[in-house]
């Protein structure tokens, strides 16, 4: 297996949070103080992921609802 897809996979010991939920929590966190801390479109989420790793949109709306995060 490739090693930085393990890194990407397997959770940090720190958090538990794998490298790519890191990714989207904080694409989440600085889209949200952009926009004042309204609620922040998927589409937008997914642009700003896209531009760190390469992730298909089903595979992010997976880890979006292992994070909890809301539709709204």
């Amino acid at each position: 297996m490739d090693p930085r897809v393990m890194l990407d996979t397997i959770p940090d010991v720190r958090d538990g949070l794998t490298r790519t939920e890191r990714i989207i929590l904080y694409v989440l966190s600085e889209a949200q103080k952009e926009l004042g801390g309204r609620s922040v479109p998927s589409a937008m989420v997914y642009g700003r992921v896209q531009e760190y790793i390469d992730i298909g949109e089903v595979e992010l709306r997976h880890y979006l609802d292992r994070l909890g995060v809301r539709e709204q």
